[in-house]
Protein backbone atom coordinates (compact mmCIF):
# COMPACT_ATOMS: atom_id res chain seq x y z
CA UNK A 1 0.00 0.00 0.00
CA UNK A 2 1.21 3.49 -0.82
CA UNK A 3 0.79 6.56 1.35
CA UNK A 4 2.03 5.08 4.63
CA UNK A 5 1.19 7.44 7.46
CA UNK A 6 2.49 6.60 10.96
CA UNK A 7 -0.46 8.55 12.39
CA UNK A 8 -3.18 6.57 10.62
CA UNK A 9 -2.30 3.55 8.50
CA UNK A 10 0.92 1.74 7.58
CA UNK A 11 1.59 -1.23 5.32
CA UNK A 12 3.08 -4.58 6.23
CA UNK A 13 6.13 -3.48 4.22
CA UNK A 14 6.48 -0.37 6.40
CA UNK A 15 6.21 -2.36 9.62
CA UNK A 16 8.67 -5.00 8.45
CA UNK A 17 11.18 -2.26 7.59
CA UNK A 18 10.80 -0.62 11.03
CA UNK A 19 10.30 -3.71 13.19
CA UNK A 20 13.68 -3.39 14.93
CA UNK A 21 13.43 0.37 15.55
CA UNK A 22 14.11 0.90 19.28
CA UNK A 23 11.17 3.27 19.73
CA UNK A 24 8.61 1.17 17.87
CA UNK A 25 5.93 -0.63 19.87
CA UNK A 26 3.60 -3.14 18.22
CA UNK A 27 0.24 -4.05 19.77
CA UNK A 28 -1.97 -7.02 18.96
CA UNK A 29 -5.47 -5.66 19.60
CA UNK A 30 -7.42 -8.68 18.37
CA UNK A 31 -10.98 -8.87 19.70
CA UNK A 32 -13.88 -10.97 18.48
CA UNK A 33 -17.63 -10.76 18.83
CA UNK A 34 -19.19 -12.93 21.54
CA UNK A 35 -20.10 -16.27 20.03
CA UNK A 36 -17.45 -16.08 17.31
CA UNK A 37 -15.65 -19.10 18.70
CA UNK A 38 -12.30 -17.30 18.58
CA UNK A 39 -10.06 -16.58 21.58
CA UNK A 40 -7.93 -13.50 20.93
CA UNK A 41 -5.51 -14.12 23.79
CA UNK A 42 -4.97 -17.77 22.90
CA UNK A 43 -4.30 -16.83 19.29
CA UNK A 44 -1.78 -14.20 20.41
CA UNK A 45 -0.03 -16.72 22.65
CA UNK A 46 0.23 -19.15 19.73
CA UNK A 47 1.62 -16.65 17.20
CA UNK A 48 2.11 -12.90 16.94
CA UNK A 49 4.33 -10.35 15.23
CA UNK A 50 7.77 -10.34 16.90
CA UNK A 51 7.81 -8.00 19.88
CA UNK A 52 4.06 -7.41 19.86
CA UNK A 53 2.27 -6.86 23.16
CA UNK A 54 -1.33 -8.03 23.65
CA UNK A 55 -3.78 -5.16 24.14
CA UNK A 56 -6.86 -6.56 25.92
CA UNK A 57 -9.74 -4.31 24.83
CA UNK A 58 -12.09 -5.74 27.46
CA UNK A 59 -9.60 -5.45 30.34
CA UNK A 60 -8.22 -2.01 29.46
CA UNK A 61 -11.65 -0.44 29.84
CA UNK A 62 -13.88 1.27 32.39
CA UNK A 63 -15.06 -1.57 34.62
CA UNK A 64 -17.30 0.82 36.55
CA UNK A 65 -19.64 0.78 33.56
CA UNK A 66 -22.07 -2.04 32.81
CA UNK A 67 -21.50 -1.40 29.10
CA UNK A 68 -18.87 -3.42 27.22
CA UNK A 69 -15.30 -2.12 26.93
CA UNK A 70 -16.02 1.56 27.50
CA UNK A 71 -12.97 3.82 27.29
CA UNK A 72 -10.91 3.66 30.50
CA UNK A 73 -10.03 6.61 32.65
CA UNK A 74 -6.66 8.14 31.71
CA UNK A 75 -5.07 6.84 34.92
CA UNK A 76 -5.91 3.24 34.07
CA UNK A 77 -4.76 3.67 30.49
CA UNK A 78 -1.42 5.10 31.69
CA UNK A 79 -0.98 2.29 34.21
CA UNK A 80 -1.59 -0.45 31.66
CA UNK A 81 0.57 1.14 28.98
CA UNK A 82 3.47 1.72 31.37
CA UNK A 83 3.34 -1.95 32.43
CA UNK A 84 3.42 -2.92 28.74
CA UNK A 85 6.46 -0.72 28.15
CA UNK A 86 4.55 1.73 25.95
CA UNK A 87 5.13 5.40 26.64
CA UNK A 88 6.09 8.84 25.47
CA UNK A 89 8.26 8.97 22.37
CA UNK A 90 7.10 5.64 21.01
CA UNK A 91 5.66 5.08 17.56
CA UNK A 92 2.86 2.58 18.11
CA UNK A 93 1.48 0.26 15.45
CA UNK A 94 -1.62 -1.79 16.21
CA UNK A 95 -3.04 -4.76 14.32
CA UNK A 96 -5.70 -7.45 14.74
CA UNK A 97 -6.44 -11.01 13.69
CA UNK A 98 -9.32 -10.17 11.34
CA UNK A 99 -7.45 -7.84 8.98
CA UNK A 100 -9.00 -4.54 10.03
CA UNK A 101 -11.63 -4.97 12.70
CA UNK A 102 -10.71 -4.12 16.29
CA UNK A 103 -7.33 -2.43 15.74
CA UNK A 104 -8.99 0.86 14.79
CA UNK A 105 -10.66 0.94 18.22
CA UNK A 106 -7.24 1.03 19.89
CA UNK A 107 -6.05 3.63 17.38
CA UNK A 108 -9.03 5.78 18.41
CA UNK A 109 -8.37 5.11 22.11
CA UNK A 110 -4.79 6.37 21.80
CA UNK A 111 -6.11 9.45 19.99
CA UNK A 112 -8.64 9.97 22.78
CA UNK A 113 -5.71 10.01 25.20
CA UNK A 114 -3.95 12.66 23.10
CA UNK A 115 -1.39 10.32 21.53
CA UNK A 116 -0.85 10.88 17.82
CA UNK A 117 2.05 8.57 16.96
CA UNK A 118 -0.33 5.65 16.50
CA UNK A 119 -1.11 3.76 13.29
CA UNK A 120 -3.04 0.68 12.24
CA UNK A 121 -1.23 -1.98 10.21
CA UNK A 122 -3.23 -2.34 7.01
CA UNK A 123 -4.50 -5.87 6.41
CA UNK A 124 -3.63 -7.01 9.91
CA UNK A 125 -2.22 -10.37 10.94
CA UNK A 126 -3.84 -12.29 8.05
CA UNK A 127 -1.89 -10.19 5.53
CA UNK A 128 1.31 -10.47 7.57
CA UNK A 129 1.00 -14.26 7.65
CA UNK A 130 -0.01 -14.52 3.98
CA UNK A 131 3.24 -12.76 3.10
CA UNK A 132 5.17 -15.33 5.15
CA UNK A 133 6.60 -12.72 7.49
CA UNK A 134 8.12 -13.71 10.86
CA UNK A 135 6.00 -14.58 13.88
CA UNK A 136 6.82 -15.75 17.39
CA UNK A 137 5.05 -17.30 20.36
CA UNK A 138 7.15 -15.76 23.15
CA UNK A 139 6.03 -12.69 25.09
CA UNK A 140 8.32 -9.68 24.72
CA UNK A 141 10.51 -8.36 27.52
CA UNK A 142 8.72 -5.28 28.83
CA UNK A 143 10.20 -2.42 30.82
CA UNK A 144 8.21 0.44 32.32
CA UNK A 145 8.08 3.56 30.19
CA UNK A 146 6.73 6.90 31.36
CA UNK A 147 3.57 8.06 29.62
CA UNK A 148 1.67 11.33 29.76
CA UNK A 149 -1.80 11.74 28.32
CA UNK A 150 -4.15 14.62 27.60
CA UNK A 151 -7.69 13.35 27.09
CA UNK A 152 -9.36 14.80 24.01
CA UNK A 153 -12.97 15.00 25.19
CA UNK A 154 -14.21 16.07 21.76
CA UNK A 155 -13.40 12.65 20.29
CA UNK A 156 -16.06 10.80 22.32
CA UNK A 157 -19.80 11.32 22.69
CA UNK A 158 -22.23 10.11 25.35
CA UNK A 159 -25.87 9.17 24.93
CA UNK A 160 -27.16 12.65 25.78
CA UNK A 161 -24.95 14.28 23.16
CA UNK A 162 -25.95 11.72 20.53
CA UNK A 163 -29.65 12.13 21.32
CA UNK A 164 -29.25 15.90 20.86
CA UNK A 165 -27.47 15.40 17.54
CA UNK A 166 -30.19 13.02 16.34
CA UNK A 167 -32.86 15.58 17.22
CA UNK A 168 -31.10 18.64 15.82
CA UNK A 169 -29.55 17.03 12.73
CA UNK A 170 -26.47 19.21 13.11
CA UNK A 171 -24.13 16.21 12.90
CA UNK A 172 -24.03 13.18 10.68
CA UNK A 173 -24.40 9.89 12.56
CA UNK A 174 -22.79 6.96 10.73
CA UNK A 175 -23.54 3.40 11.90
CA UNK A 176 -20.91 0.77 11.06
CA UNK A 177 -23.13 -2.29 11.64
CA UNK A 178 -24.26 -4.61 8.86
CA UNK A 179 -27.29 -3.42 6.91
CA UNK A 180 -29.66 -6.06 8.31
CA UNK A 181 -28.83 -5.05 11.88
CA UNK A 182 -29.17 -1.37 11.03
CA UNK A 183 -32.61 -1.96 9.49
CA UNK A 184 -33.68 -4.09 12.45
CA UNK A 185 -34.26 -7.17 10.28
CA UNK A 186 -32.16 -9.42 12.48
CA UNK A 187 -31.86 -9.59 16.29
CA UNK A 188 -28.86 -8.07 17.99
CA UNK A 189 -26.11 -10.49 19.09
CA UNK A 190 -26.32 -9.08 22.61
CA UNK A 191 -29.46 -10.21 24.45
CA UNK A 192 -32.01 -7.68 25.63
CA UNK A 193 -31.39 -5.05 22.96
CA UNK A 194 -34.05 -3.69 20.64
CA UNK A 195 -33.43 -3.93 16.89
CA UNK A 196 -32.98 -0.92 14.63
CA UNK A 197 -30.92 2.25 14.63
CA UNK A 198 -30.66 5.78 15.98
CA UNK A 199 -33.18 8.04 14.22
CA UNK A 200 -31.45 10.05 11.49
CA UNK A 201 -28.39 7.79 11.40
CA UNK A 202 -26.99 6.59 8.08
CA UNK A 203 -25.72 3.09 7.50
CA UNK A 204 -22.08 2.68 6.53
CA UNK A 205 -21.14 -0.97 7.13
CA UNK A 206 -17.44 -1.01 7.97
CA UNK A 207 -16.94 -3.62 5.27
CA UNK A 208 -17.78 -0.94 2.67
CA UNK A 209 -14.51 0.76 3.65
CA UNK A 210 -12.36 -2.33 3.05
CA UNK A 211 -10.97 -4.15 0.07
CA UNK A 212 -11.63 -7.89 -0.33
CA UNK A 213 -8.23 -8.67 1.23
CA UNK A 214 -9.10 -6.80 4.43
CA UNK A 215 -7.01 -3.71 3.68
CA UNK A 216 -8.54 -0.24 3.76
CA UNK A 217 -9.63 1.36 0.52
CA UNK A 218 -7.68 4.32 -0.83
CA UNK A 219 -8.81 7.81 0.28
CA UNK A 220 -10.78 8.53 -2.92
CA UNK A 221 -12.74 5.29 -2.57
CA UNK A 222 -13.27 5.93 1.15
CA UNK A 223 -14.73 9.36 0.41
CA UNK A 224 -17.00 7.88 -2.25
CA UNK A 225 -18.25 5.16 0.13
CA UNK A 226 -19.02 7.71 2.84
CA UNK A 227 -20.76 10.10 0.45
CA UNK A 228 -22.80 7.23 -0.98
CA UNK A 229 -24.68 7.11 2.33
CA UNK A 230 -25.94 10.64 1.66
CA UNK A 231 -23.80 12.05 4.46
CA UNK A 232 -22.92 15.72 4.24
CA UNK A 233 -19.19 15.91 4.97
CA UNK A 234 -19.38 19.60 5.72
CA UNK A 235 -20.92 18.52 9.05
CA UNK A 236 -19.18 16.95 12.03
CA UNK A 237 -19.58 13.15 12.17
CA UNK A 238 -20.45 10.86 15.07
CA UNK A 239 -19.72 7.17 14.52
CA UNK A 240 -21.55 4.28 16.17
CA UNK A 241 -21.85 0.50 15.90
CA UNK A 242 -22.73 -2.38 18.24
CA UNK A 243 -20.35 -1.59 21.10
CA UNK A 244 -17.91 1.06 19.88
CA UNK A 245 -15.36 -1.21 18.17
CA UNK A 246 -16.03 -1.19 14.42
CA UNK A 247 -17.30 2.40 14.60
CA UNK A 248 -13.64 3.38 14.94
CA UNK A 249 -12.97 2.06 11.43
CA UNK A 250 -15.15 4.92 10.16
CA UNK A 251 -13.18 7.37 12.34
CA UNK A 252 -9.96 6.05 10.82
CA UNK A 253 -11.41 6.41 7.32
CA UNK A 254 -12.52 9.98 8.05
CA UNK A 255 -9.03 10.81 9.26
CA UNK A 256 -7.58 9.27 6.09
CA UNK A 257 -9.69 11.55 3.88
CA UNK A 258 -8.84 14.65 5.92
CA UNK A 259 -12.19 15.02 7.70
CA UNK A 260 -10.96 15.89 11.20
CA UNK A 261 -14.23 16.76 12.97
CA UNK A 262 -15.33 13.30 14.03
CA UNK A 263 -16.14 11.54 17.29
CA UNK A 264 -17.27 8.11 18.46
CA UNK A 265 -20.38 7.20 20.46
CA UNK A 266 -18.75 4.92 23.00
CA UNK A 267 -21.94 3.32 24.31
CA UNK A 268 -23.19 2.67 20.77
CA UNK A 269 -26.11 0.29 20.28
CA UNK A 270 -25.25 -1.67 23.44
CA UNK A 271 -26.48 1.45 25.27
CA UNK A 272 -29.04 3.00 22.89
CA UNK A 273 -30.79 -0.30 22.21
CA UNK A 274 -31.18 -0.97 25.92
CA UNK A 275 -33.22 2.08 26.96
CA UNK A 276 -36.91 2.05 26.06
CA UNK A 277 -37.23 5.83 26.32
CA UNK A 278 -34.83 6.36 23.41
CA UNK A 279 -36.48 6.28 20.00
CA UNK A 280 -35.51 3.56 17.54
CA UNK A 281 -35.87 3.69 13.76
CA UNK A 282 -36.18 0.62 11.53
CA UNK A 283 -36.11 -0.04 7.82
Amino acid sequence: MANDDPQTLVSTDWLAAHLTDPDLRVLDASWYLPGSGRDARAEYDAAHIPGARFFDIDEISDHRSDLPHMAPEPEKFISRMRAMGVGDGHQVVVYDGMGLFSAARVWWLFRLMGKRDIAVMDGGFPKWQAEDRPVEDMPPVMRDRHMTVQRQAGLVKDVTQVAAAAKLGDREILDARAAERFRGDTPEPRPGLRAGHIPGARNLPFTALLNPDGTMKDPAALKAAIEATGANLSKPVITTCGSGVTAAIINLALERIGHRDHSLYDGSWAEWGMFGDLKVATG
